[in-house]
C-alpha cells in the first residue's frame, strides 16, 4: 500500500504513536512523514479529538489531560478466542478501537476450539508478560469444574467473553456476553407482530450460542402463545447433509402451514433462501426468514433481516472491565461484574416488513 493510499486507521495509529513519544505533533510534519496532504492530517486530528484521544492546537495536536503516557506504562492485554472468522472479529475490533484511549496493546491468539491449544495460548501470553486476559473458553468436552480448576492457575486477571457459566466458582470472575436468548425473543416478537402464529427454528447446534437461542425461542413461543412448529438441527461440515436438513425444514413448513423461520446462522439462512427460490417458494411472500447473526446477512440473495450482536460495544466493555480490574488494589477487589448486552434486530427484505 502506498503512502497516498494509507488507510485512516493506519494514519491514526501513527499520530497516536507520535503523541505517546513526543507529547505533541505537527500536522505538517506528520503529513510529510506519511506523504499525504496536510488537510488529511488535520481531518484525522479532528476525528481523534472527537474520540477524546488528543486535543487540537494551532498547527497540530497535543495529548489530553496530561503528558503522553510513557511506553513503559502501556498495559498488555491477551485475547484468546476460538476463531479469527465469524462472530469474534467484530468483538476484537471493538477492543482495538478502545485500546488507544486506555494505552493498551492487544495480543490476539486463537484456540480453534481445542482445549490443548487454548491452554498453550494462555501460557504463551503469560510468558510474554501480559497484565490480563480476555478469554472465550472452549466448553465442549469440558466440565465447568475442569475449566475452573485451570483458570484459577492463571496468574493475571481474567474476563470471560461470550460464555454463560453457571458455577459459583466461575461466577467469581468478571464476564461480558451477548444476551442470545433475548435476541431470539426479539426475532419471534417481530414475526408475531407481523401476524405469524408459528415460527420454525433451524439451529446450528454445535456452537455455545445454540442452547441460548433455543432457550429464548422456547420462552417466546410460550409467552406469545405461538403454535408448534418444525425444528431442525443443522450439521457442521457436510454440505449435502446441510442441504438435506434445510430441504426437510422447507417440506415441514409447507406441511404444517408454517410461514416464518428463525435460522442460526446467517450463512445457513442464506442457503435456505437459495433453496427456497429453487423450490418456487418466495421469500418473504411465502416464507419470512430471520437470520441469527449478521456477519454476511445483507449479502444474501434476499437481504436477510438479522439478529445483530452488539459486537463492537461488547468488545469495548470487556476491555474496560479488564482494565478496571487490573488497576484495582489486590486487597480491595470489588465484586465480580457480569455484563450482558442485548442484540438488535436489523430489518431488511427477508421478513416482509420495513422498519
Amino acid at each position: 500500500m502506498t503512502a497516498q493510499n494509507l488507510l485512516p486507521r493506519a494514519r491514526h495509529e501513527h499520530l497516536l504513536r507520535q503523541l505517546d513519544l513526543h507529547g505533541s505533533v505537527s500536522a505538517a510534519q506528520i503529513a510529510d512523514e506519511l506523504g499525504v496532504a496536510q488537510v488529511t492530517i488535520r481531518r484525522d486530528i479532528l476525528e481523534l479529538e472527537k474520540s477524546g484521544l488528543l486535543a487540537r492546537v494551532h498547527g497540530g495536536a497535543i495529548g489530553v489531560s496530561a503528558p503522553a503516557t510513557p511506553q513503559s506504562a502501556r498495559t498488555d492485554i491477551g485475547v484468546v478466542v476460538p476463531s479469527s472468522v465469524g462472530h469474534f472479529p467484530v468483538i476484537v475490533k471493538g477492543m482495538d478501537a478502545a485500546s488507544h484511549a486506555v494505552h493498551a496493546r492487544l495480543i490476539l491468539a486463537t484456540s480453534q476450539y481445542r482445549h490443548d491449544l487454548e491452554r498453550r495460548q494462555v501460557e504463551r501470553l503469560v510468558e510474554l508478560g501480559v497484565d490480563g486476559i480476555i478469554l472465550a473458553p472452549t466448553l465442549r468436552g469440558r466440565t465447568e469444574t475442569e475449566l475452573l480448576d485451570w483458570v484459577r492457575t492463571i496468574p493475571v486477571p481474567v474476563v470471560f467473553l461470550e460464555r454463560r457459566l453457571r458455577s459459583t466458582g466461575l461466577a467469581a470472575f468478571d464476564s461480558a456476553r451477548t444476551d442470545h436468548a433475548g435476541g431470539a425473543v426479539l426475532a419471534l416478537e417481530h414475526l408475531a407482530a407481523l401476524g405469524h402464529v408459528r415460527v420454525a427454528l433451524a439451529l446450528f447446534d454445535r456452537t455455545p450460542t445454540a442452547p441460548l437461542i433455543r432457550e429464548g425461542y422456547m420462552r417466546a413461543v410460550a409467552d406469545l402463545g405461538l403454535g408448534n412448529a418444525p425444528e431442525v438441527a443443522l450439521p457442521k461440515d457436510d454440505l449435502d447433509d446441510l442441504d438435506e436438513a434445510l430441504a426437510r425444514l422447507l417440506d415441514s413448513c409447507a406441511a404444517t402451514g408454517t410461514r416464518a423461520v428463525l435460522v442460526h446462522t446467517d450463512v445457513h439462512a442464506a442457503r435456505l433462501v437459495e433453496m427456497a427460490a429453487d423450490a418456487g417458494i418466495r421469500v418473504p411472500e411465502d416464507l419470512a426468514v430471520i437470520a441469527y447473526d449478521d456477519d454476511s446477512a445483507a449479502l444474501a440473495l434476499v437481504p436477510l433481516t438479522a439478529v445483530t450482536a452488539p459486537g463492537r460495544d461488547l468488545g469495548q466493555q470487556a476491555l474496560r472491565t479488564l482494565m478496571d480490574r487490573i488497576a484495582e488494589d489486590r486487597d480491595e477487589r470489588s465484586a465480580p461484574r457480569h455484563l450482558m448486552m442485548l442484540p438488535g434486530l436489523t430489518v431488511r427484505s427477508s421478513c416482509g416488513a420495513v422498519r
